[in-house]
């Protein structure tokens, strides 16, 4: 069967099976990621990371910058270190101090400008930024590992590698802030600029430099404390460390107040699956990348710890999976006319969703170019999608909420548990928040955040109206419908726009779709914390600023075992 053939043979998955909440809390990075993007753009275009200040006292106090140069535009992220007492650090985002605030600003900031960010960047939420920032940040140190690797830089020596490995980071943030909050500047004033204009990256970028951060000050703790005895981190050592990342539910509700753009998300990604599945030969060198690749994740599984029982159960359901993979390749589907759709069909019978989903991560790293392109088409000009089509008629709106919602139809809205939950915004720090309806009175504050729900309501009403009439007289005597009218509308252009869950049942875990949404930023090691909070490792394994020049390739995620090709 030739490439075109094979090609218009394979679809994308459908819908229906990409975007429920049990799968998609199963998703693991790709090099369709955000960090990744912004790596493979770093290295091709020359960037260099300059540290340009570097003002931090002997306790670790004080300011430093870090400017990443590009053809065109420089960012710097300015950082302030704080001595935090023990009993103010807290993950929790009602946090008031941290170890350290950063913000990424647009050029190189003068003095004056250092001055008046050190006024503000500390405070947080509470302070004021302007539209040379683009994003606000903050971290906490791991207490123990930090202590560690101070105490043994210090004496000379290099820290317990395992420690590092099991800890993976010395700081975690607790929150990336951009998009105009708290004053930042708005997407819109760098969107078209080409090095920022794919998803996340001013943020990406944030986070890669924030890493860089974190091993200099400690570099600087440990000379500070042992003087000439003192060593730095060996590269090899520093590689394993990442930053960590607490995230709980203020991310969840992205994945539902910006449809346009999660469709473009997901529909990047399974295409490229599709064109993979669609490849007429599995050659030898592919084999190769593919075995790599699942021999690396295996390294990576040894060091992803969790206490959350049921991502446990999760991990050790993956491990038998990368068993019965590399079983099934060592005989391999190379003969089969499809091969690389054979290998997908076995795996969707034969693993997991862990699994399934690791498969595809590890099949889209084979023929990277192929595929990288379809990263041009991740972002989304959501405004153009907002306005609603009028003269679409109440039979044919009908029509597409039985063809794209038919499941939201069959759900007994009249059980307590199918509405148990409840999305509002605190007043105290403007975050979203799920209360248990029936037990709590917020009924008056609850946000729109129930779509399969709102948009049954919406099929009752459509029901009782004549269905030649258009959507613009029916929403001028039902306007508490147009926030659903909407959502068909868009879904029926963008089918991965929406979940295809109901996201206000007992049974909902919000951490389904904060794994959904991280995966895609290209983070590693998902420890859920509860069902609304998890833990993540970002950049584990990638290569630092004084690195990246000489990296070979983009194979950070998944580097390749030694030996293997020779064997």
């Amino acid at each position: 069967m030739d490439g075109v053939a094979s090609a218009a043979a394979i679809a994308p998955r459908p819908p229906e099976v990409v975007m429920r909440l049990a799968r998609m809390g199963a998703a693991h990075p790709t090099r369709l990621s955000f960090m990744r993007v912004l790596l493979r753009r770093i290295k091709a275009e020359g960037w260099r990371v300059e540290r340009t200040v570097w003002s931090i006292d002997g306790r670790g106090v004080g300011r430093a910058v870090y400017s990443a140069i590009g053809p065109d535009r420089t960012y710097s992220l300015v950082a302030f270190a704080h001595d935090l007492p023990d009993h103010l650090r807290s993950d929790r985002v009602i946090a008031e101090a941290w170890d350290a605030t950063f913000v990424l600003f647009d050029g190189v900031p003068t003095e004056a400008d250092l001055d008046r960010l050190e006024a503000h960047v500390p405070k947080q939420e509470a302070g004021r930024m302007s539209i040379r920032e683009l994003t606000l940040s903050r971290a906490n140190r791991s207490v123990r590992l930090y202590s560690h690797v101070i105490d043994a830089l210090a004496d000379g020596r290099q820290p317990d590698l395992q420690e590092l490995m099991k800890v993976g980071y010395l700081m975690r943030t607790t929150a990336v802030y951009g998009s105009a909050k708290f004053g930042l500047a708005d997407r819109d004033v760098y969107c078209e600029r080409p090095e920022l204009a794919a998803p996340f990256q001013a943020e990406m970028l944030t986070v890669w430099l924030i890493r860089a951060f974190s091993v200099d000050i400690i570099e600087h703790l440990a000379q500070v404390k042992g003087g000439d005895r003192a060593v730095r981190l060996d590269p090899d050592f520093r590689r394993t460390l990442g930053i960590g990342n607490s995230t709980g539910l203020g991310m969840a509700p992205f994945l539902l107040t910006h449809p346009v753009l999660i469709h473009n998300w997901f529909a990047a990604r399974e295409t490229a699956l599709a064109r993979i599945r669609a490849r007429p030969e599995m050659v030898a060198s592919d084999r190769i990348v593919l075995l790599d690749a699942l021999r690396s994740s295996r390294e990576r599984l040894s060091e992803w710890h969790t206490d959350h029982p049921e991502q446990k159960e999760k991990l050790d359901g993956l491990a038998s999976d990368q068993a019965l993979l590399e079983g099934y390749l060592a005989s391999g589907p190379v003969n089969d006319p499809l091969p690389w759709d054979a290998l997908w069909t076995w795996g969707e019978a034969a693993l997991s969703l862990e699994g399934q989903e690791l498969l595809l991560a590890l099949m889209l790293e084979v023929n990277g170019p192929d595929i990288d392109t379809l990263t041009q088409n991740m972002s989304a000009d959501e405004a153009s999608t907002f306005t609603i089509d009028g003269a679409m008629t109440v039979g044919a709106l009908l029509k597409a909420i039985e063809s794209d919602y038919a499941w939201t139809l069959d759900t007994d809205w009249d059980a307590h548990n199918r509405t148990a939950r409840l999305w509002y915004t605190s007043a105290e720090k403007l975050e979203p928040r799920l209360a248990e309806r029936y037990d709590e009175d917020l009924g008056l504050y609850e946000q729109s955040l129930a779509p399969a729900r709102d948009i049954v309501e919406l099929w009752k009403a459509l029901g009782k109206a004549d269905s030649t009439t258009n959507c613009a007289n029916f929403l001028q005597y039902h306007p508490e419908h147009r926030y659903a009218v909407r959502r068909v509308q868009i879904v029926a252009r963008h089918p991965y726009s929406e979940i295809r869950d109901n996201t206000i049942d007992a049974d909902m875990r919000p951490s389904d779709m904060l794994r959904a949404k991280l995966s895609f930023f290209g983070a590693t090691r998902f420890d859920p914390r509860s069902d609304r909070w998890v833990r993540v490792t970002m950049f584990n394994g990638a290569p630092f600023p004084d690195e990246i020049a000489a990296m070979e390739g983009d194979a950070w995620m998944y580097p390749p075992a030694a030996g293997l090709s020779e064997n």
